[in-house]
């Protein structure tokens, strides 16, 4: 008996240490996926830096109004196909994913190129007699033709998560949207188009990423001898019954993402410093900040496949423990970025030019939404497993007290309040998934996984803040952020790693070193 019970430990301390190795190889491919679509600042960059920030403000209302009205076109495929695609693989069924595969590609091509079409007439249209700046008007009416190789970017790559394969997001989005994003820009202003070259890039940038991401996912869905238990006449109205509510709440959190900049834009010349050149400079703090927002990217797509057949078969238990290894080191990448902006903003909004730096503060709070929402969309991946009907009151509910706060605060604070209106509804946000996933899964939250993270980014941050309040500008606003990332992996050396990711890279290096070798 005493052997048996050893033997079961072990074997449940390698299933762990299996769970978690698998979590690291996702996020590792994320990572990088998530360090090469940051190379989209070098667009954000160029359009600031040649065309100036008037021009980087009527993209930026125009970017944020087409990002929304593209969730219209996917409908949620984009998100609730991870699942899908994820169930019938773990049941073996390869038929059934590429019937899931067929349908969802059909749909939201379909719907993408009709909301595109109709969206731009009618803003080209109609857009002037409502929008006082005409310029705004035609950018969004353009940009809106985006939509299409937006959708296919997020479809293919969704499909190609719910097989477990995160690094396609590297080549379509990190490589060939960004750089080509800003080649496109580029080769438009050669051509004279001065005017529209930001959204002409949009349109040629996003149309590669999609293209590159549909050839990429392609390859994976090669059919395989399957049970074929998916029903294919019942497929189609039991994706769109189960994305309906993912599609609405998703587009909820869009509109939650970008009500800042949408709302700052009608403000302008109607409240205190909001002219279109304040409103590009904020949509410039917005670009920076927003990295923190991405860091979900490298966590939940590889914690929806995961954690999806946990919650299914009833296996709470394991699920905390994939929540805990992710909220860990989610925790200790965004504390560290977050501390960084509060101590540096100002220095940092100057690489767009020297009029940027006003926008130091925005970036600042601006930080902390982001790294919030980033964190708690683990959360929101739990929910839209078991219960995503429930994300959409959320949703709604997170975007009704923003629409208020900025309503109220932007009139009287500027683009200030308008950061200040969009951190509030994600705070709201976490507390309701926390309390509703608590309930509803008789949760536990594994408190203890996530405590190493904050020692560490709180021990250095005394002395680093002492130094950013006795001397000021740029020089020594950087000097203190580097003092705050010296400290910080100062104090990881003192603290040391959790047992469990020293077994996840034990793992890790045991399964590569015995890993057979090809001929």
């Amino acid at each position: 008996m005493p052997g048996t019970t050893v033997q079961l430990a072990e074997s449940a301390a390698h299933e762990s240490a299996s769970r978690g190795a698998l979590l690291a190889r996702g996020a590792f491919f994320n990572t990088i996926a998530f360090l090469s679509s940051n190379l989209r600042g070098i667009f954000t960059f160029l359009v600031a830096r040649l065309l100036g920030s008037e021009a980087l403000g009527i993209f930026g209302i125009a970017w944020a109004t087409m990002d929304l009205t593209s969730k219209f076109g996917a409908l949620g495929l984009d998100q609730s196909a991870i699942a899908f695609v994820a169930k019938c693989e773990a049941a073996g069924d390869r038929s059934g994913s590429r019937k899931i595969k067929k349908a969802v590609l059909r749909i939201s091509i379909w719907c993408s190129v009709v909301v595109a079409l109709l969206g731009s007439f009618f803003v080209w249209k109609v857009g002037p007699h409502f929008i006082s700046r005409p310029e705004v008007s035609r950018a969004i009416a353009l940009i809106l033709l985006a939509i299409p190789g937006v959708v296919l970017y997020r479809v293919s790559n969704a499909l190609s998560r719910g097989m477990a394969i995160m690094h396609h997001d590297i080549y379509s989005r990190g490589l060939t949207e960004s750089l080509g994003t800003a080649a496109a820009l580029l080769l438009a202003m050669l051509a004279g188009m001065r005017q529209f070259a930001p959204e002409i890039a949009a349109i040629g940038g996003t149309l590669a990423s999609g293209l590159v991401a549909f050839t990429l996912m392609r390859r994976l869905f090669i059919p395989l001898p399957s049970s074929g238990a998916v029903n294919e006449a019942n497929l189609i109205p039991k994706l769109l019954r189960n994305s309906a509510p993912i599609a609405l709440y998703d587009f909820l959190n869009i509109a939650l993402m970008h009500l800042d900049v949408l709302i700052l834009g009608t403000f302008i010349g109607r409240a205190p410093g909001v002219t279109l050149e304040t409103v590009g400079i904020y949509a410039a703090a917005v670009q920076l900040s927003g990295g923190l927002r991405k860091v979900s990217q490298i966590f939940t797509p590889i914690f929806a496949p995961v954690i999806a057949p946990k919650i299914f078969s009833g296996k709470i238990p394991e699920a905390e423990q994939s929540f805990g290894y992710l909220a860990r080191w989610m925790l200790a990448l965004l504390l560290p970025a977050v501390a960084v902006f509060a101590l540096a903003g100002t220095a940092i909004m100057t690489i767009f030019g020297p009029g940027f730096a006003r926008g130091g503060p925005w970036a600042a709070i601006l930080a902390v939404a982001c790294a919030t929402n980033a964190f708690v969309s683990l959360g929101e991946t739990i929910l839209m497993i078991d219960r995503p009907h429930i994300n959409l009151l959320n949703s709604a509910i997170a975007l009704a007290i923003a629409i208020g706060l900025c309503l109220l605060l932007i009139p009287v604070l500027g683009p200030l309040g308008a950061a200040l209106g969009i951190f509030a509804p994600y705070c709201v946000h976490g507390l309701l998934r926390g309390l509703e996933i608590t309930h509803f899964l008789h949760w536990r939250w594994p408190w203890r996984a996530m405590m190493k993270p904050w020692l560490a980014a709180l021990g250095p941050l005394p002395f680093s803040l002492l130094v950013r309040l006795c001397w000021h500008g740029p020089i020594f606003e950087l000097g203190a952020a580097l003092l705050y990332l010296g400290g910080y992996i100062v104090m990881w050396r003192i603290i040391g790693l959790d047992p469990t990711d020293r077994a996840i890279v034990d793992h890790l290096f045991k399964k590569k070193a015995t890993a057979p070798v090809s001929p």
